[in-house]
Formats: structure tokens, sequence, C-alpha cells
């Protein structure tokens, strides 16, 4: 099969149009095949060499306009992956077999206006790729949805299969006469079984779907938009139980786009599909927008988890306008779809929800996600200059396309002000609508709504990988107040690029009119040391300079205020950028994060903190310690999650060595005890502790968890549902108390989909050999269809409390995975891979195996991505553990010298 290379999608662009496809899908017997029946008729044109091929819809993926004739080249090709090609005709005339070259087919000579037809029978496939077929474990019913992402579509229907091709859509389905089918645009059935769907404006291939089977619908309407909601038949309580708050959080979303964009919803009626065994999180499908059904909450969950759905239909709605009405011309602008949706997401659900903090959410977890991406040796511009061919555009979906992108969005709305940004994106919608557009096309808008070149900006902040870091130099006086404040910019040697950036720098403290500290506990330990709560006592926003001397700036307006507790530098998680603490600050962490009142800032802590222990400026041990102080005080749900997971996953698990986390863990599971004890019955805080509590929990708590997970002596209010019996049953098998006979049980009990998944995982996890070899040749060898199950599998596999069991599966790993992502598709390879890489095997054998790994020349792109950036995060365990090792060595020579190790004095406290 081919890739499509840019330099192809160029030549083809300048080639031809696509005038419109006409697409009849028979699905008529999903219920019993594999199979189904594509018919396409798709009209294009060449264009007139005389004609100005610099507009939007003409100019090829990099702006460039072809230069006459001989950038015209004769025929063409269309792309089709089918199982059998029944009919294939060109303006009439049969296409014998050597017009098939893969999945291309080759035109040949072209008339002024052509019609291709190809009738086919296609698979549908089990990975979420192409038309993905879902047979409900629960009630036996068929399910399917089209997934068209990238270059999926010619798994569907023949087409031009490159985001600049945009074309009209007439869809004609045949399905079962009792199945619900909904696509793009708005349908009827106009005979039993036979849907007719209206005309849609111009799409990309790669976002056409159709959803299609005995799903339960709620309808609605807003605005004069049609609104529609679908899940599964099983799903339907829970859908139905949601659905006012997912109505309410799209109407809201709605109107908020409405009222930026000053330009309405462009795609008629809105859809929102909840489908089986989606490979991501969601899909912005014009029309009918396609989610993992898992945010159809069949359980308990805490607002947490409410907010990351509302932010995840806020993104998708953004798509609309961002990636939708106007398209990138070429992957290597995916910016321009992911960036901003990433960017309005959080913050239109800021705005128009009740979740009015999702930027302190985005800045402790998923911030937290591009600045691992940008840090590793795989890092990439967010928009970078070339992306050769789609197998390549598929690894830049990853925290710089989309945290980053948002994060440096962020940072431009604060350079340049929020009505410039707003005038400048109205100006790009109505000049790009339809079409297709590049980042030259948005900064020409931005530029001239706010008066400012962008040109250098843009170079620096989006053509430029790598992220800075800002550490704050201060003096204080006797008085206790600032005498010097320094901000130094720094960049590693390998990319020693610096940024302007306006930041917010901040100076918390005790003040008398702060409200009560947010703290409901002092820690496990009692930690104290800080009399009421740290509130603000002063802020000022400073330009950094990208050329200032040594990176150094001066904060002036600082200058002769108090000190304070705590100076934080990127206060309201303005920019991009690692920041540090002053060596008083980070040594009195402990004491100052619980009484921190502003949430916000204390995320922009957390995340800091996190970071230095990454890049082991900071052990993983008082990581640790502050997440055993703070974790109790922290009132906001998602950061308390985000924490609480970067705490036992990362610095418990990867970072400590096995000999060395026995008493952290106690200490952490202690400290999760004391919030279940503390949190109202049945709230969020609850849950949220209930689950540190199950995951951190040893082999003298497993009689504990056997109680809760027969519904006896669980805390009042804890609700022992479906999901949370998994989540108990889990962790037991991982300690050794349960096995196969209690997970055949409670599947036989819950015969969900879900439930499939986690008994895939809880049987990987098994404590035994034949259960470790069963798995592992399900995950290497085996060629079960569902990819999901697979990585549910593969996800069990590992436990850091099995390391005995496991060792001898890490070679076996760098043996096997290239010949298994050699068998799956993409999607499904990078999926495994990444489950089933043995993260908590941290060694430098481990690293060199990897490494030898990756020196085969013979070794798939995707294949190589997923071990390249497993082997950085390993590398960054292995410096952690060494770290630890350092300063307890010091410590015992401190210990046999008579001598403390040094350790900055925490700041003194001014009135």
């Amino acid at each position: 099969m081919h890739t499509l290379t840019r330099d192809e999608a160029v030549a083809r662009a300048q080639l031809l149009r696509v005038d419109g496809y006409d697409i009849e899908l028979d699905l008529t017997a999903a219920r019993t095949s594999t199979e189904f029946g594509s018919t396409t008729r798709v009209r294009f044109s060449l264009r007139d060499p005389a004609e100005d091929a610099t507009g939007p819809d003409r100019a090829g993926p990099d702006g460039s306009a072809p230069t006459g004739p001989s950038a015209r080249p004769a025929g063409g090709f269309a792309e089709l992956k089918a199982v059998d090609v029944h009919d294939l005709r060109l303006n009439g005339r049969p296409l014998g077999p050597a017009a098939r070259d893969g999945n291309r087919i080759l035109l040949g000579e072209l008339a002024t206006s052509n019609e291709l037809v190809a009738s086919t029978t296609m698979r549908y496939s089990n990975t979420g790729e192409g038309l993905h077929r879902f047979s409900d474990p629960e009630d036996g019913e068929v399910y399917l949805y089209a997934q068209t992402f990238l270059d999926d579509a010619q798994r569907i229907f023949a087409c031009f299969d490159q985001p600049d091709l945009k074309a009209p859509v007439r869809l004609v389905v045949l399905a079962p006469p009792d199945w619900v089918v909904r696509a793009n645009g708005a349908g009827r059935q106009t005979a039993p079984g036979r849907w007719e769907f209206t005309e849609t404006p111009p799409l990309a291939t790669y976002f056409v779907t159709v959803v299609a089977g005995p799903y339960h619908l709620i309808e609605d309407s807003h605005d004069g938009i049609a609104l529609g909601l679908l899940c599964r038949r099983a799903l339907a309580p829970h859908l139905q139980a949601d659905a006012g708050e997912i109505l309410e959080v799209t109407k809201s979303c709605l109107d908020r786009y409405h009222e930026l964009f000053a330009d309405r919803y462009p795609f008629g009626k809105y859809d929102q599909a909840f489908v089986p065994e989606f490979n991501a999180g969601a899909m912005e499908n014009p029309g009918c927008v396609t989610f993992r059904d898992e945010f159809v909450y069949r359980s308990a969950v805490t607002d947490a988890e409410r907010e990351l759905r509302a932010v995840v239909i806020a993104h998708e709605m953004a798509h609309m306008w961002f990636g939708d009405l106007v398209t990138m011309r070429w992957w290597d602008d995916l910016w321009l779809n992911e960036s901003f949706a990433e960017y309005m997401g959080y913050r239109v659900t800021a705005e128009a929800t009740r979740f009015t903090d999702a930027w302190t959410s985005f800045a402790v977890g998923r911030k937290a996600w591009g600045y691992a991406a940008d840090q590793r040796p795989s890092t990439h511009p967010v928009a970078p200059v070339d992306v050769a061919d789609t197998a390549l555009a598929l690894l830049n979906f990853d925290g710089i396309s989309y945290a980053k992108g948002a994060s440096v969005l962020r940072q431009l709305v604060a350079w340049v002000g929020e009505d410039a940004f707003r005038t400048g994106l109205r100006a790009y919608f109505a000049r790009h609508a339809y079409g297709n557009a590049s980042l030259d096309d948005l900064l020409v808008a931005l530029s001239a709504a706010s008066g400012r070149d962008l040109t250098d900006w843009a170079q620096l902040w989006l053509r430029r990988e790598q992220v800075t870091t800002l550490t704050p130099r201060i003096s204080v006086d006797e008085a206790g107040r600032f005498t010097a404040v320094t901000v130094r910019q720094s960049a590693p040697p390998r990319y020693p690029t610096l940024r302007p950036h306006r930041v917010g720098i901040a100076v918390y403290g005790v003040s008398p009119t702060a409200p009560a500290s947010p703290t409901p506990s002092a820690g496990v330990n009692g930690v104290g040391g800080v009399d009421g709560a740290l509130a603000l006592l002063h802020r000022v926003e400073v330009d950094l300079a990208a050329d200032a001397p040594d990176g150094d700036t001066q904060v002036t307006d600082l200058l002769g205020t108090p000190a304070g507790r705590l100076l934080l530098v990127n206060d309201g998680d303005l920019t991009y950028a690692k920041t540090r603490f002053t060596a008083a600050d980070l040594e009195s962490l402990p004491n100052t994060l619980p009484h921190i009142t502003d949430p916000l800032a204390r995320a922009v802590i957390w995340a800091a903190a996190a970071d230095a222990t990454r890049d082991a400026d900071w052990p993983a041990e008082r990581y640790l310690d502050l997440a055993e102080a703070a974790l109790p005080a922290e009132t906001q749900l998602a950061v308390f999650e985000d924490v609480l997971r970067f705490a036992r996953t990362v610095a418990l698990n990867r970072y400590l060595a096995p000999t060395d986390r026995a008493d952290p863990a106690a200490r952490l599971h202690a400290a999760c005890r004391l919030v279940l004890a503390e949190a109202a019955p049945g709230s969020g805080r609850q849950l949220s502790a209930a689950r540190g509590t199950i995951g951190l929990a040893g082999p003298d708590d497993a009689a504990e968890l056997a109680a809760w997970h027969t519904g006896r002596d669980a805390p009042a209010g804890l609700v022992v549902d479906p999901e949370l019996r998994w989540t108990l049953l889990h962790r037991l098998v991982v300690l050794g108390h349960a096995g196969e006979r209690e997970i055949a049980a409670e599947a036989r009990q819950d015969r969900s989909a879900r439930a499939a998944e986690n008994a895939a995982r809880a049987r990987a996890a098994i404590a035994s050999p034949t259960a470790k070899a069963r798995a592992w040749d399900l995950i290497m060898l085996s060629d079960q269809p569902s990819a999901r199950l697979v990585a549910a599998t593969a996800d069990g596999f590992w436990q850091p409390e099995q390391d005995q069991l496991t060792t001898p599966y890490v070679e076996r790993y760098f043996d096997q995975v290239p010949a298994m992502t050699a068998r799956r598709t993409p999607h499904a390879a990078r999926q495994i891979a990444t489950a089933a890489f043995p993260h908590f095997a941290v060694s430098p054998r481990t690293a060199r195996a990897a490494d030898a790994l990756l020196a085969r020349t013979d070794l798939g792109q995707v294949l190589r991505r997923v071990v390249i950036d497993a082997t950085d995060e390993l590398r960054r365990a292995v410096h952690a553990r060494a770290l630890t090792t350092r300063l307890a060595i010091a410590r015992l020579t401190a210990s046999g010298s008579g001598l403390r190790p040094s350790s900055p004095a925490p700041r003194q406290p001014r009135p």
C-alpha cells in the first residue's frame, strides 16, 4: 500500500479539483457479514493552467502555485482499499487490473470534466479505522461507525484522500429497516432501510462519516439547530441520565462560539454519537461528531471527569470552524486544527459552562503532556516546515500539536490582546470559509488585526521546537523586602532558542484580609509552619525579551515590596515555559503549598514540582513528601487526581527502586485514607480518594479490599458500582489475592463491553507464570481483531509489584514487537506497542535493548517513534534513581562524619 507524500498531494491539487461525491453504502448484511458494499461516483475537473492558482482552494499544501503546464502532470490517481472491485470506470471507460496499484487507482488520460465510478466490496474494521463494526457482548446487537481520519476514507469509498481536495458529499445508505442511520448531512428514510442524506457543504475526505445501528437516539434543538445524541442501547439508561448535562454544555458552547466568531455554526444539524471501541477521544465530523462511549458514564464519576467530557465537547465543536469550515492544506498545518480546538475547548468550557476552573485542570495535567513531548528526542515544532507524508503526519498527533499549541495560543492572546485576536479570527473565517488555509494565511489576518508583524513571533514560537526554562533570582533585605528580582530564561544547548514571553509574576503570603486556608487537614504528619492562608500579595505582568542579555529580565515593579512566602513565576499560566523556584521556596513547598488559596496557582506549583522531578533536579522522594503534605489540602479534584497519578505511577513506581518504595507508598496511601475519611459521603472527592486508596493498597490491605468488593464495610456513601468493583478486583489480582475464578465470576455478572476490557486487563495482571505467558502470546502473537482488547491486555501485563514474573519478557518485547506491529494497522500498532513497553523495567540494560532495536534500519515509523519516546521516559527514570542513590550516599557519608548534608535554608517570613 502507498502512503501519500506531500509532493504528490501538491501535484494532485495543482492538477484537479473535486466537484462532488455520490456514495452508496450497502450495510444490509452487517449483522452477519464482515464486508459491505460501496459504490462511489466521483466528479472532478482538471484545473485550467491559465487560472489563478494561489487562492485557498487552488494552492498546493504549502501555498505554492503551479508555474505552468510543467507543474500539471498527465493523469493522476485516486485511492481505494477494497476487498474486491466489481466495476471500475473512468468517463464510462472500464479500467482494467493494470489501473490498480495497491491502494491507488491510476487514472491515465483525463478530460476537462471527469467521473470515476467504483463498485466494490469493502471490509469492516475492528480497530476504529474505516467503517468499524462492533458486536455488543451485552445484547448481541451490531453497531457501525465510520472513522475516516487522516487517510482512512479510502477504506470506505473511492476518493482523492487529502485535506485540500474538499468537495460536497451526497450519501445513500442501505441498512436494516429498524436501524438508526446518521451522517454529516440531514437524512431521511425514503423507503424501509433506505436513507438519503442532503448534500453537504464542501468536506475534506477525512471527516466524512456515517453512524448506523440500533442506536438509542435523543433529539432536541437550540437556536434553530437540530441536536441529536446517540449511544448503544445497552447504554441508553446512562445517556438518558446525563443527557441534560450534555445538552446544556452543547447549547452553552454553541452560544459562546457564535458570540466569539460572529459566524453561525455552518453545518446544519449537530449530532453527537457515543460509539464503541473508538481509538481516540472524539472526532470532529461536521454535523455528526463521534465520541468514545466511555463518556457515557455507567458508574459514578467525579466532577473532574465530567469537566473533561465538557472540554472534549467544546473541543470538537471548535473544530466546526477550525478544521471543518477552514481546513489545513496539508498536515504540516495540523496545529491550525488541533492547537486551536484545544485552546478553545478549555477556554469556552471555562467561560460558558459550570466548569469554570477548566484552565486549572489544563495547567497541571494536559500541559504536562505537552512539556513531556517537547523535551523528547522526537520533539518537533508546533508548525513544522515539512511533513513528508501521511505516515509522519500521524506521529504529530501528540502533546505538542495539542497542549503546547494551545499554550502558545494563550500566550499569543496575552501578547496581542483579546480584541485583536478575535478580530483576526473573524477575518480568517470570512476569507477562507469552506476552503483551505495555511499558517501564513492566519498570520496575515492576525497581523492586520493587531497592527503587529507576527512573522518573528511565529518563527520563534511555532517553527522551532523545545521549551525554555524561567528561573527567579532574588535578594531580600533585613526587612523582608525585595532588593532585586530577576527572571532568567534559559534553553537546552541543542535547542538554544529564547522566546518573548508575557508572564505573570506573583508573591504569595499571609494577608490579614485573606480567607481561611483551604486546607481540610494539615497532612498526615501535621505539616505546619504557616499560620493562615497564603493569598496573593502582589502580581505584575512582565515582558521577557528573547534577546535580553544572558536571558535576564529585571522585575523592577517588585522592588521594595514584601517578599512573602513564595515567588511564583508564570502566575496565571499565561505562557508556555518550564518554571523553577528559588532554592528556599522549593525547600519550603510542603509548608506553603497546602495554604495557597488560588487553585490555578496551586496547579502551576504542582506542575513545576513534577517537571523538576522529571528532570532529576529534585529527588522523587521530595516530590512524594510534597504529595503527602499537600494532597490532603488539595480541593481541586482534577489537580488531586493528576498529582496522585504522577506520584503513584511515575515518582513512586518508576523513579524509586523497589527497595525504596515501601515507606513513601505507605505514607501516600495514608494521605489518601485521610482524604477518604474526611470527604463528604457520596462526593467526587470521596470517590477520588477511594481510587487512590485502592491503587496504593498493599498485601496487608487485601482483606479490606475484598470486603469492599463484596459490598461489606465500604465507607459510608461510597457506591461500589461495576467500575469500582473492577478497580477493586484488579488490585486484588495484582496483589495475588484473586485470579481467574474471581475474574470469570465478575465477568458473568457484568457482560458489558467495558467489562470485557476490564477482564482482559485483569487476566494479564494475574501473578502466575502461566497467566503471564498466555497474556504475552495474546499481545504479541495472536490475531485477536479487537485492538482495544489487546491493548487492555498489554496495559495489565506490567505491574511494578511483579518484577520477578515479568523480567523475562523485557528482552522479548524488543525481539517480538516489530513483527507484531507489522501485522497491525498504524493506530492499533501504536496503541498496543505503547501499552506493552516495559515501563517499569527501569535499568540501563533495558535502555540498551531499546537502543539496539532503534539501530535497525527496517523499523517502521510508528514503532520507532513509540520506542524513542518510551526510552526517553525510561532514561529519565534511570537518572531519577541515580539521584536518589547519590543523595542516600551523601546522607550516609554525612552521618558517618557527624555532618548534615547541606540544604537551602527556608525563607524567613517577614511581616
